[in-house]
């Protein structure tokens, strides 16, 4: 690639934690120019190290240098009225050539200065991460979070686990890097927009939100359309120990189980209907726990791999930070690579043609660019032109006409509207299906994309199948929780990929769109006849979007994997369960997270293919998006040695942090203290910790279990909403564990309007997501319900490709298009 995507955008990151640095570090790593805007102590992060590792005296940490490679470093704050006499501030020019400006609750500036900033500056792209974003009863309360604490208030921990155990977290702060990604495929996209008129916009992100959509909210959905409200649960099977160590399997679709139950020689489990679903093997989880283990252990983890690989069955190792980066299809694909810091981290998780990321150069030592940036000219930054009145033209003689005149009605004069969302214009041939796919085309339809998602008559989109509604019921497949999150604002047409006439009419609509994604295994799509070049020599602009799970090359480049499966494998798991027992999936995170970077890798092809007239193939491979939200654990262990472990709810950012039961019916609450003042706030609420000195850096944590303790005789005898409020009240980050139905209920999603209401005419009105952010005046994101099978098939083929009346009607005489599943 001539030059890289974002080659002459220019980046401003003021950053003291994971969400704005990651965002800063995806521009970064597509060609941005990123600056970090840092106080005269540095960003924290250059000191922090989750093992606790003591970092030698003006020693950089390692995930600071991981998440700041080939970024420039200027010491001062955000300060617009200059003050020669501190040599800290940065004299307001620093804004004059900034495209992009990132911000998280680290920057200092309130809510209010966030807007006014954006408002003083619309020619830049404001991003805010914050923990509830800008507005809502929580932000006005000031009320304290933590990651840990959003996983208690968005569902997540509410799901994990035994129904008779303590709610678990999702090991690794899952959720900033969640929200970075979300964060930077926003600001991504607003920078498309700034084009048509030079304008910038304030993305108001909520890392809560971004939580709900992709770590606890489905169950939220699934209630409001009338499913099960579900409790805690764990995956069976799942995480298994075999002969020799641990294997992780996956069985989504029955299909996977049923050969699953073959390959254990238990066919006689075949008709056992209870156990074909999650809910009734968690009914019978010993005994069906049982019979698993009785195979895994009679077996090494290699043969398992191969034997579930044969069937088309999801598996994999158990990754950690020791063992990851040495799995055969890692090292064979070269995914690993050292950073100048002299340890090993993944790669870019992406490619745009023979595009990987710019080269690696190391992270900037605090205010190295200070002197420099300060003495740079600022490039004048184009305004864009104002509409200017027409001058008045006298009026020029004109002859009678032959007829009389007709009275003709007066036109209305046009009002300027809304502005455009920033990917009008933008078309999507869309062949993804579950979960990762759909999230990220959804996003780009939210965001004005015209997405066209299509289906087969045998083979639907599989989260139609997971439906709250049982098969007796006409038209039950319209129902599946995730599928109608996942699906909003796009179009549906059917095409029965197999048979001739439909490739013929599916390469006739790539030749109209400017995308095409796909999350097949990457056999699948040249098996149908639309592999890359076929599809490009249809339109050699298209952008081609490939999700496959493990890469398009490599040992596992066939194998099946779904989210849990990359989460196995990546090390996610690896950070997820109690301390000293078994892994934990965190149950799904890895998709969106897959979804929000091929997302954004699309964002960067469409740049690159706008400068140069043609499309590339991208490659946006699932579980190298997972390894680079788990890269913490892996450079801890590359650079220091020392290897994370999962440890319950308990985490090295706060002492003490834990789920805590509470009175009533399971009743809990999660609870975070990070500093000496919180501390000093809790004892005085809870006296019988006074006396006790925690230490973040004793690896052992001494004192915890007798913390625990004593809060949770506090938390035995008030309810949920009396320990919260009392301890918030004290500025200590605390939270009530909901799940469910509950989340409509909480006065901050609510007030900034985050669940939306669309009708379907199947399941009727109910519940949706929307985005976790505020575009500018942009809030509301699903301007229709995901479609019905086929539901839009005359639309498009008469629209768009100019078919007759008679020829739908022949494609649907013969199968090709239809508007029900084959079968049903």
């Amino acid at each position: 690639m001539e030059q890289a995507p974002y080659t002459g955008v220019r980046v401003l990151e003021i950053s003291a934690g994971i969400p704005a640095s990651y965002c800063g570090k995806l521009f970064a790593d597509a060609g941005a120019d990123v600056v970090k805007l840092e106080p005269a102590s540095g960003d924290p992060t250059r000191r922090w190290s989750a093992s606790g590792t003591h970092l030698l005296k003006g020693e950089d940490s390692a995930l600071f240098a991981f998440l700041n490679t080939g970024k420039r470093s200027v010491i001062g704050t955000l300060d617009e009225t200059p003050r020669l006499e501190s040599p800290e501030l940065v004299p307001p020019r620093l804004l004059a050539g900034t495209d992009v400006l990132v911000l998280d609750q680290n920057a200092g500036l309130s809510p209010a200065a966030i807007r006014s900033l954006s408002e003083r500056h619309p020619g830049i792209v404001v991003v805010s991460l914050a923990p509830f974003g800008l507005t809502g009863p929580y932000v006005e309360a000031g009320r304290p979070a933590t990651e840990f604490t959003l996983q208690a208030l968005c569902g997540s921990a509410a799901g994990r686990g035994l129904p008779d155990g303590t709610p678990t977290q999702a090991g690794g702060r899952i959720g900033e890097w969640i929200a970075a990604s979300y964060a930077a495929a926003a600001a991504a996209a607003a920078l498309r927009g700034r084009k048509a008129d030079g304008q910038g916009t304030l993305i108001d992100l909520s890392i809560l939100e971004s939580m709900v959509v992709s770590m606890g909210g489905a169950h939220a959905i699934m209630a409001d359309l009338g499913g099960p409200i579900l409790g805690r649960s764990i995956e069976l099977p799942s995480i298994e120990p075999t002969s020799d160590g641990l294997v992780g399997l996956c069985t989504i679709t029955g299909q996977q189980f049923q050969d699953l139950l073959v390959l254990m020689d238990r066919a006689d489990l075949l008709d056992d209907a209870e156990l074909t679903t999650p809910r009734g093997r968690m009914m019978r989880r010993e005994e069906f726990g049982r019979a698993v283990r009785e195979w895994t252990t009679a077996h090494t983890t290699d043969e398992i791999l191969e034997l579930a690989a044969a069937m088309r069955i999801p598996a994999a190792p158990i990754g950690s930070p020791e063992t990851v980066t040495a799995i055969d299809h890692f090292a064979e694909r070269g995914v690993f690579v050292e950073n100048p810091a002299g340890f090993v981290q993944p790669r870019v998780p992406y490619r745009i043609g023979d595009f990987r990321g710019v080269p690696l150069t190391a992270a900037p030592r605090l205010g190295a660019d200070t002197v420099t940036w300060s003495a740079r000219p600022v490039p004048p930054r184009p305004v864009p032109p104002r509409p200017v009145p027409p001058r008045p033209v006298p009026p020029r003689p004109v002859p009678p006409r032959p007829v009389p005149p007709r009275p003709v009605p007066a036109r209305p004069v046009p009002r300027p509207g809304p502005r455009d969302l920033p990917l009008r214009g933008i078309r999507v041939l869309d062949l993804t299906a579950f979960w990762a796919g759909p999230l990220a085309t959804h996003l780009l339809s939210a965001l004005g994309a015209d997405v066209i998602k299509v289906e087969g008559l045998s083979r639907p989109d599989g989260m139609r199948f997971s439906g709250t509604r049982p098969p007796s019921t006409d038209g039950w497949w319209e129902t599946g929780n995730v599928f109608v999150v996942g699906n909003g604002t796009k179009r549906g047409l059917t095409l029965e990929l197999g048979k001739q006439k439909a490739r013929e009419l599916a390469l006739r609509l790539a030749a109209e769109c400017d995308v095409v994604m796909e999350n097949f295994s990457p056999r699948v799509l040249g098996n149908l006849g639309l592999d890359p070049e076929t599809l490009r020599s249809a339109n050699p602009r298209a952008v081609i979007v490939r999700m496959p799970a493990f890469g398009l090359d490599g040992p596992w480049r066939d194998r099946v994997g779904f989210a849990q499966t990359m989460e196995q494998a990546g090390g996610m798991a690896w950070l997820t369960g109690p301390a000293g027992g078994a892994p934990m999936v965190p149950r799904g995170a890895c998709d969106p997270i897959a979804g929000l970077h091929a997302a954004f890798a699309t964002l960067a092809a469409l740049e690159h293919r706008d400068r140069t007239g043609r499309g590339e193939l991208v490659e946006a491979t699932m579980v190298e998006a997972a390894l680079n939200v788990e890269a913490e654990a892996i450079v801890e262990r590359s650079a220091y040695g020392t290897t994370l472990m999962r440890d319950g709810n308990r985490g090295p950012g706060a002492v003490p942090q834990g789920i805590y039961r509470c009175a009533g019916d399971d009743a809990w609450i999660a609870l975070a203290v990070t500093d000496a003042a919180q501390w000093s706030a809790l004892t005085s609420l809870i006296p019988g910790l006074t006396g006790i000195t925690p230490e973040r850096s004793d690896p052992q944590r001494s004192e915890h279990d007798r913390i625990d303790t004593e809060i949770d005789a506090w938390c035995a005898i008030r309810t949920p909403s009396e320990a919260v409020t009392a301890l918030t009240g004290e500025g200590i980050a605390a939270a009530e564990v909901i799940g469910g139905a509950r989340l409509f209920d909480d006065p901050q999603l609510a007030a900034r309007g985050f669940f939306e209401r669309v009708e379907n005419p199947v399941a009727g009105e109910h519940r949706v997501f929307g985005l976790p952010f505020r575009l500018g005046d942009h809030r509301t994101w699903n301007t229709r319900p995901a479609p019905t099978l086929g539901q839009h098939n005359r639309e498009i083929l008469t629209g768009l490709l100019g078919l007759t009346d008679t020829e739908v009607k022949e494609l649907e005489e013969s199968d090709v298009i239809g508007t029900r599943p084959s079968g049903l």
